[in-house]
């Protein structure tokens, strides 16, 4: 037995001395004693089990909540990072660039992780190495963008450092996680209704 659960096991035995205690000094009779004894060793067991499970079950509520609500979310477990599918059959996660929070599509079918000229802005990214545009092939049509490099890009558990990125203000109201990201990772994949990143051994995508 671990640690943790001798002492789960040491404060039930407590607990049922305690109870078992004050019930003899009522002066019951002994199957309502037997049946009182039964119903707190039932309390406290769930007690125990759900304290020994505590992390499973905190996963197994923020998915089902997450069903009943609709909503789209985001999880940690262990070094992997769970995105649940919105309701516009895209993956959306949230990121920090630079400090700044920011709102991210990831797609697979993108190159290059892209930036909407005003959030890179608002991020302190720097474009002004970057004097001539790119011209870029997207799902409507073509777009002029420059190059810039973020610094740090965090998502999870995984931190991405120098990534380059595309910045246009024909993006629209999207920025992008493109594959020169996801290729940094030890795997991603996606399970039903969930994609699941999963960072390298270092637990940094550089």
């Amino acid at each position: 037995m671990t640690e943790d659960q001798n002492i789960n096991l040491i404060f039930a035995i407590g607990a049922l001395v305690l109870v078992g205690s004050a019930l003899f000094s009522r002066r019951l009779g002994l199957g309502e004693i037997i049946r009182s004894i039964l119903g707190w060793l039932a309390i406290f067991a769930l007690f125990i089990v759900g304290f020994s499970y505590q992390t499973e079950i905190r996963a197994i509520w923020s998915r089902v909540s997450g069903e009943l609500t609709g909503s789209n979310d985001q999880q940690i477990v262990g070094e992997t990072l769970r995105i649940r599918q919105s309701a516009d059959g895209h993956f959306w996660i949230n990121g920090v660039v630079n400090g700044t929070p920011i709102r991210f599509l990831i797609d697979s079918g993108a190159t290059t992780t892209a930036m909407t000229l005003s959030v890179a802005e608002a991020a302190n990214v720097d474009i002004s190495s970057s004097p001539f545009p790119v011209l870029l092939s997207t799902a409507n049509g073509s777009v002029e963008a420059k190059r810039a490099t973020i610094q740090n890009l965090q998502v999870g558990p995984m931190i991405a450092r120098d990534l380059p990125i595309v910045v246009a203000q024909e993006f629209g109201g999207s920025n992008v996680i493109g594959m020169n990201f996801l290729s940094k990772l030890q795997s991603w994949r996606v399970e039903g209704n969930e994609m699941i990143l999963e960072p390298p051994s270092s637990s940094l995508a550089q």
